[in-house]
């Protein structure tokens, strides 16, 4: 079933001259597959393809879009056991990972059909006119959310799934009505065709414009053609700060900038409070050091900092998690790159002269734990960059005053946990505070790894964790990403769009005159 071919919106395309491998990386091995890299009148056929697709595709109704998106969900769970098989060989992650990410996939789809059909996601407001009001008459006005064009997506290297082909950028741009142009990851090429191939069965069984989605091998060259491409309306990407930084500098570079919402990650720090460090210091290092090494540290949201005030309970804290980190098997890593990289930042965190360290030398998948003074950390701003991989650094303040400092300092984060008891919680209040204004999500007694797709989630935050904070990349708030708002003026009811009718024929729920109901306007 895997070809190592592009796909042009249906049509397959191969004729590049340029190669790509697909690895394993548990033993080094290449997968028989070549895999060939678009080429650059490649990556513009189908980009032209889906500005064609996009004059159909948004006069779609949300039902036949949502049809869409259910029988995607439908087609990569139909690929069973090969898929799962294939994503488990190209990155080393364990098959109940590997299915708990297929699910979550196929429920990220489904519940973007769900809203879709629904409707009231397009935030529609209504002001009736009022023509004899004085001195000047007020017009009718009504506004709701709109697709955009094409998008392209950039896939994960560490969620080939849920953050992929067909993942929560993918979901949530088809969902609004634009067309998506997906980038597949080098280090999963053959999970990506796969999961290619359940889209585009998906849009010819429910029938969609060629050039709905289409998906193109590639590296850094390939990427930037699509983001510098004036027909390219927005960038959905998840990786490394450097990768997205380029990103978002190309696209700002443009005749026409394009936002482009990248989730870059973070070190997010975690607070461990006097009172309750005094109380569990044992338990909180053992839970700590299961977050830090889950999925060998590949997660956007392991914690790589955990603030405290020295005391004898830090003490015990450290040389607990120590343990308990150098008691975990060593894992293997998404692919050789993040394996070189996490031995060089690591070490390079290790061996600096601030730093205090048990480990020799970090290897690639061993976890590891370093210390150092708050006053240190400040002064020096390269301990502050994530390490991707199960590496988490010990802040130790002198004191609440430094502790303040310290968090002050941090860049922006996608998430922030609080270990705290309820005296703590009042104790260190203006602490929590200042931690809340540097994430999108603040977490109390708990780790941050494990991200939940509903309504009340935000995956984003301040720079550099994210691009733009006031955006998720999870949850259903996500799709207003790839859409604008538009405002019709005195507009005739006949031809308005349903969701703005005076009839309300989709029964949403609707700002109206300043009230929030779903009645129709009499």
């Amino acid at each position: 079933m895997i070809t190592g071919q592009n796909f042009i919106g249906k049509s397959p395309a191969s004729t590049g001259s340029k190669n790509l491998t697909s690895y394993i990386p548990a033993s080094g091995e290449a997968f028989k597959e070549v895999f060939v890299e678009a080429t650059e009148k490649e990556v513009n056929e189908a980009v032209g393809l889906a500005v064609k697709a996009f004059k159909a595709y948004r006069k779609k109704s949300s039902t036949e879009r949502a049809n869409f998106l259910r029988a995607i969900a439908k087609n990569i769970m139909d690929l069973d056991h090969v898929l799962v098989d294939r994503a488990m060989a190209e990155t080393a992650l364990p098959e109940g990972r590997i299915q708990g990410e297929r699910g979550r996939t196929c429920n990220q789809l489904n519940a973007f059909a769900d809203i879709i059909e629904e409707g009231s996601w397009v935030n529609a407001r209504i002001d009736t006119a009022i023509p004899d009001r004085q001195p000047i008459p007020k017009p009718d006005l009504r506004k709701m959310e709109m697709p955009i064009g094409p998008i392209a997506v950039f896939g994960a290297g560490n969620f080939p799934l849920a953050f992929s082909t067909a993942g929560g950028d993918t979901a949530s741009a088809l969902a609004a009505g634009n067309p998506v142009i997906v980038k597949g990851h080098e280090s999963h090429l053959g999970t990506n065709e796969l999961v290619s191939w359940a889209i585009l069965k998906a849009a010819e069984e429910t029938g969609m414009p060629d050039g709905v989605f289409s998906m193109v091998n590639g590296g850094i060259s390939v990427g930037q053609q699509l983001v510098k491409d004036e027909r390219i309306k927005a960038v959905g990407f998840t990786g490394s700060f450097r990768g997205g930084r380029a990103l978002m500098d190309s696209a700002a570079a443009r005749k026409n900038p394009i936002p482009v919402y990248a989730e870059m990650g973070s070190t997010n720090p975690v607070i461990a409070f006097p009172e309750k460090l005094t109380q569990e210091a044992a338990v909180l290092a053992q839970t700590l050091a299961s977050s830090v090494t889950l999925g060998v540290g590949q997660f956007c949201t392991s914690p790589g900092l955990l603030l405290a005030i020295k005391s004898e309970a830090l003490d015990a804290f450290k040389a607990e998690l120590a343990t308990a980190l150098s008691s975990t098997p060593k894992g293997v890593m998404l692919n050789e790159s993040i394996g070189k990289s996490y031995e060089r930042t690591g070490n390079e965190v290790r061996s600096h002269q601030a730093v205090t360290s048990s480990s020799e030398k970090i290897e690639a998948g061993a976890a590891a734990t370093v210390s150092v003074s708050g006053a240190d950390f400040m002064a020096n701003p390269e301990l502050h960059h994530e390490v991707f991989g199960p590496f988490i650094i010990v802040v130790e303040c002198a004191d609440q005053s430094e502790l303040s400092q310290v968090v002050d300092a941090l860049d922006g984060q996608l998430t922030g946990s609080i270990l705290a008891t309820d005296s703590d919680l009042v104790n260190y209040e203006e602490v929590i505070n200042s931690l809340r204004e540097k994430v999108g999500r603040i977490i109390y007694n708990g780790m941050p790894t494990g991200v939940e797709v509903c309504p009340a989630m935000h995956h984003g935050g301040p720079y550099p964790s994210s691009s733009n904070g006031r955006y998720t990349s999870v949850g259903y708030d996500a799709i207003t990403r790839f859409t604008r708002p538009v405002a019709f003026q005195s507009w005739p009811n006949s031809v308005l769009p349903e969701e703005l009718k005076d009839s309300n024929p989709k029964g949403i729920s609707r700002l109206v005159n300043g009230e929030l109901t779903n009645k129709a306007i009499e």
